[in-house]
Formats: C-alpha cells, sequence, structure tokens
C-alpha cells in the first residue's frame, strides 16, 4: 500500500509499505477514505520531536475490511471514525472518560501511522466508533475532523467548563483553537473571544460563533481580555496552541477561580509556580480523550447540526502529502485534507 513516511525533518515521502495483517484478535483493518495533516505532525517536521523513517498520520475514516476474531462491535463494511489514542474503552480509566489514558493506550501516529492507503486499528472495539450509515460525500471533512481536531477543542471546551453565561477565550486559530470556538458555542457560551492575527481564520473564527477577535499576543492580549471582562478575565480559557507566550497568556486570561482547558502540545513550556499559584484557577488538559465524544458528535454531524468540514482550506491527493506539509509549515493552510 502507498503511505507517508517522515524520513527527517522537513523529508517526507509516499512510497510503498507493508499491507496492514491482524495480529491480534481485538484488530481491525480498516481502508481509509480520508486522512489529513495535523498540526502536532508539524513538531517532528520542525526537529522539534525525533524522527527516523516515521509513517505518519493520526486522523482517519474509513471502511473495516477484515476483523480479528474477538471484535464484536465493528463488522466488515462498517464506516468508521477513529480516535488518534488507542484505547479498550473498557478500563476504569476510560471509563471515567479519559480514554487517551487508558491502559492499552497508544498513539497511533507513533507505530500505526494513518496517512495511508491501510491501517491496523488495535482494540478496535473501544478505539472505532461507527456511524449511523455509509455517509454521503459531503460529510467526510467534517467526520474526519471529529477523529482529532472537533473532540480535541470539544475536550478543551469542556475542561474550562463552558456553558451558558460564560464568557470564553480563545488562545490559538489553529485547527483546534477553531474547533474549540464551535464548541463553545454548542455548550452555549455567551461570549466566545478568539485570539487571532490571521484575517481568514478570523472569518471562520466568526463563522463558528466567535463574538469579539483579539489581535494582541502576550501581556497585550491578556489586558485585552481584561478591559472586554470588565477587569475580570474570562471564566473560561482555551490554550490550543503550546508555546510559553501562549500558556501563560491564558493563565493571564483566566479570571479567579475560572477554568482553564489546555491542549496545545507544550515541549517548551514553563510554568513559573508562583504565577500559576497566585492566578488561583482551574487547569486541566492533555492528550484529548476523543473517544468519549465521538458518538455525539457523529450524531450532531449525521444530523448536520454543526459542518467542522470547514477547518479544511487545502486538499490534496495522499501523493501530495509532502506539498501539504510545507503549505501548512508556511501557515498557507490551516489544515490540509488527503484524499486516497
Amino acid at each position: 500500500m502507498r503511505g507517508v513516511v517522515m524520513y527527517a525533518p522537513g523529508d517526507v515521502r509516499v512510497e510503498d509499505r507493508e499491507d496492514p495483517k491482524i495480529i491480534e484478535p481485538t484488530d481491525a483493518i480498516i481502508r481509509i477514505t480520508a486522512t489529513c495533516i495535523c498540526g502536532s505532525d508539524l513538531w517532528p517536521y520542525r526537529g522539534v520531536e525525533p524522527v527516523d523513517h516515521n509513517p505518519m498520520g493520526h486522523e482517519y475514516i474509513g471502511i473495516v475490511e477484515e476483523t480479528g476474531d474477538d471484535v464484536k462491535n465493528v463488522k466488515v463494511g462498517d464506516f468508521v471514525v477513529g480516535s488518534f489514542v488507542i484505547s479498550d474503552n473498557t478500563c476504569e480509566i476510560c471509563q471515567a472518560g479519559f480514554q487517551s489514558k487508558c491502559v492499552h493506550a497508544e498513539f497511533v501516529s507513533q507505530t500505526i501511522g494513518t496517512q495511508a492507503e491501510r491501517a491496523r486499528i488495535p482494540h478496535a472495539d473501544g478505539t472505532l466508533v461507527v456511524t449511523p450509515g455509509q455517509p454521503d460525500e459531503d460529510l467526510v471533512p467534517a467526520l474526519l475532523a471529529a477523529s482529532d481536531v472537533l473532540g480535541t477543542g470539544w475536550f478543551a471546551a469542556d475542561a474550562a467548563q463552558v456553558g451558558p453565561g460564560k464568557t470564553v477565550a480563545v488562545v490559538g486559530d489553529g485547527a483546534v483553537g477553531l474547533m474549540a470556538v464551535l464548541a463553545a458555542r454548542e455548550l452555549g457560551a455567551e461570549r466566545i473571544i478568539a485570539m487571532s492575527r490571521h484575517p481568514e481564520r478570523q472569518k471562520l473564527a466568526r463563522h463558528y460563533g466567535a463574538t469579539d477577535i483579539v489581535e494582541e499576543r502576550g501581556e497585550d492580549g491578556v489586558a485585552k481580555i481584561k478591559e472586554l471582562t470588565g477587569g475580570l478575565g474570562a471564566h473560561s480559557v482555551v490554550e490550543a496552541v503550546g508555546t510559553q507566550e501562549s500558556f501563560m497568556q491564558a493563565v493571564g486570561a483566566t479570571r479567579g477561580g475560572g477554568h482553564l482547558g489546555y491542549v496545545g502540545v507544550n515541549y517548551d513550556v514553563k510554568i513559573p509556580g508562583i504565577e500559576l499559584f497566585f492566578a488561583g484557577i482551574h487547569t486541566l488538559g492533555g492528550p484529548a480523550p476523543v473517544r468519549r465524544y465521538l458518538p455525539d458528535l457523529i450524531q450532531l454531524i449525521w444530523d448536520r447540526k454543526i459542518d467542522p468540514g470547514k477547518i479544511f482550506d487545502l486538499t490534496l491527493p495522499l501523493e501530495q502529502a509532502a506539498a501539504g506539509y510545507r503549505a501548512m509549515d508556511e501557515r498557507r493552510a490551516t489544515k490540509v485534507l488527503l484524499t486516497l
């Protein structure tokens, strides 16, 4: 089969890879119908994460082609959406709603790679969710978004305790940040402040429910949020970037007693303990338990109540994956959909 492999930072190739096979009786093989490039894929692309002939990709939708003997919830021919973290969905941690910390947790991007024609999905019953039927073509981008960025943005908003009457600030205008704006709207937020300097992303943020746009960053960004909230800060803040500046901006923008949901992958962030101590805020974040939200998100998409698929602003065939990586690295694209 054809699949994307990253040989080294900036070196992305599409080449023949070995076809996946059932290894464990809980496995399933899916034929991937669409996949995409994630902002987190840029970490190894830029040399922040180590990379050496890595299979790439962790967002995927497709059709089940084969199942192991112990798979009961999905069957051959089902159209499925999968999470970017493998989970059995039955352990105590999964049952508490944190499938990304399952006792069998495994990041799809590290060993499987779904920027490919097919993939083996371990713990298929716990990881894959079957759609109500075979989707129309126009639903494909939206369902693909549910595999990661929509679920991650939703978790961030949920972790930030977004709800009716709340003012929400979203730090980050990438795909996850924009999905957090959508989630905040659906969760009933009264006011949604998107922090963005990019005109096209501002436009999409408005489409998804942003009531205000703040272009300032750092201390100036915090000051603007305080100005818009009577000097108090936002009730709920989402951090969806993962840099030192963005994280501290998010901490500063959260009012005392407020909630911060952080989902930006923060390799180099160092939080001054005394600042966090005196901020007096609640924090929750990390890898999103997308599997917790998938059934409800799929239904919202299926009923056409939300359309997260607009997040994809560039579509390329799998063979042009390298061009897609360049476009996202250079911020010429927010998120790239790869067709097969």
